[in-house]
């Protein structure tokens, strides 16, 4: 047969793969060409890769056996120093407190500019410093509005404590001014509100002459407190009535809930 003597055409050939280069859209590759064109490519690559490495070892490798290179008398900088007194391996210096081996030399091998390095590790502190003092503000954040909680506990637990002092006082006062035959208090607000029907009707009647004059419940406890030392010699934390002044002076440990803790 005429086709028996003809070569048959190699596929793995430099001439047949550079021709599927050309080859129109559309046209079947048949599988096994395009997996070795593809295999023949990443070789490539891979090569170009290893002897890129491999130059940048071997200029890496001179650079550092010139480096570690003592100087001779070749070098015209060396053969000054030589000239002046300098001895290898002795200190720089007139004094000989000068540094021995020469400046380090640093071979920049990246494309970034210059001071790049420094830049991005100045942001990194940047950042690591803003990321701290967020830190920080966060926890006194959460550190105050402790305090504030507790603060606002404090202070309700001792406005009430002062709310029931004030009433226990009131009802002292009513007692005692009734054992000593007054019909009315010095002040509406010595003795409890017995009907609270009542007792809006005062208010209503001098709300004009204390509206600018509203006593805070320290301040009631305070005066009625002190109308009871001195009237009736009695102390509401003590639960006592004292003979005189003198007794309760000397006997009664102060006047307030302080002293009596």
């Amino acid at each position: 047969m005429d086709n028996a003597g003809e070569e048959e055409e190699d596929y793995m050939s430099d001439a047949f793969i550079n021709s599927l280069k050309d080859v129109r859209p559309g046209v079947p590759v048949p599988r096994t060409v395009r997996q070795s064109y593809q295999k023949e490519e990443k070789q490539k690559e891979s090569n170009l890769k290893n002897r890129q490495k491999s130059l940048k070892e071997v200029e890496k490798e001179k650079r550092d056996t010139v480096l570690n290179e003592a100087l001779t008398n070749e070098n015209k900088g060396f053969a000054m120093l030589q000239k002046m007194g300098y001895k290898m391996g002795q200190s720089l210096g007139k004094k000989g407190d000068g540094i021995v081996e020469p400046i380090p030399l640093n071979i920049k091998t990246g494309r970034s500019g210059i001071g790049h390095e420094e830049m991005k590790k100045r942001k990194a502190e940047e950042t690591l410093e803003n990321y701290r003092r967020k830190i920080q503000i966060s926890k006194q954040a959460e550190a105050r509005a402790a305090d504030d909680f507790r603060s606002r506990i404090r202070s309700k637990r001792d406005e009430q404590k002062l709310e029931g002092d004030l009433r226990r006082s009131q009802r002292a006062c009513l007692q005692l001014d009734e054992q000593k035959g007054v019909s009315c208090p010095r002040e509406p607000w010595y003795w409890p509100a017995l009907d609270p029907q009542e007792d809006d009707e005062e208010s209503d009647e001098d709300e004009d002459e204390v509206k600018n004059e509203e006593l805070t419940t320290l301040e009631k406890l305070q005066i009625l407190t002190s109308y009871l030392r001195g009237e009736h010699f009695y102390c509401i934390w003590c639960g006592t009535a004292y003979q005189d002044q003198e007794d309760i002076d000397s006997n009664c440990p102060g006047d307030t809930s302080e002293d009596h803790d």
